[in-house]
């Protein structure tokens, strides 16, 4: 017996409806696999810590306030002054601009900490360029290439170790991290979950646009 066009009709939205189901069930597993697969990287990286010699040390900027280093800020530098100090590399680069209003921009305020802790001034460049992670290392791979320097230990918060890596590599840099252990971005689980999901929201920004995530260091304090 022949079927009505009513009964086609209803067994092709049928098929239709199973299809989109599908696909959305699809789309969602992998932006979790990509999403948890993300999340997991960042902690893998976080754990590195790559004492190897590098033609330099790169110390990522954080909040300064009247040119003294906001905790977190300080935390980078004591690591990037124990890495000096253990001959990992002769040169330290600090890096980031200012915010408007400031006095100090964030690479001159820590090239004066680290001055201050008994760092030769002649072994620290201050690249006072960069708003955001992006920015800064672009600004930084500049300088290194002029200065014929090619290879960098990258010095920041643990979680923020993958995403400076992954665009250090990207501008050309040979490069590595040895984050800090110390400093409110490592003390306590809320703010290690915080900076992996952030951490994990701002990568895959990156990956998909090439572009630095706005709110990527708002909590540097």
């Amino acid at each position: 017996m022949a079927r009505s066009v009513d009964e086609d009709q209803r067994s092709f939205g049928s098929r239709l409806g199973r299809w989109c189901r599908r696909l959305i069930a699809g789309l969602l597993l992998a932006a979790v696999l990509v999403v948890g697969g993300t999340a997991v990287r960042v902690w893998q990286v976080a754990r590195i810590d790559d004492w190897t010699t590098a033609d330099a040390i790169v110390v990522l900027g954080a909040a300064q306030y009247s040119g003294t280093p906001s905790p977190v800020f300080a935390a980078r530098l004591e690591q990037a002054r124990m890495l000096y100090e253990n001959g990992v590399s002769d040169t330290i680069v600090t890096v980031g601009g200012k915010q408007e209003g400031d006095l100090f921009t964030e690479a001159a305020s820590g090239k004066n900490y680290l001055i201050e802790t008994g760092v030769p001034a002649d072994a620290i460049v201050a690249v006072e360029e960069g708003s955001d992670t992006l920015l800064s290392i672009k600004a930084v791979s500049e300088e290194m290439s002029e200065m014929g320097l090619s290879s960098a230990v990258l010095v920041s918060d643990p979680w923020h170790g993958l995403r400076t890596r992954t665009m250090a590599r990207d501008a050309g840099l040979d490069a590595w991290t040895a984050p800090t252990r110390q400093g409110p971005a490592v003390f306590t689980r809320e703010s290690q979950f915080h900076g992996i999901a952030r951490e994990t929201g701002a990568l895959i920004w990156y990956q998909l646009t090439h572009y630095s995530a706005d709110f990527e260091y708002t909590a540097d304090q």
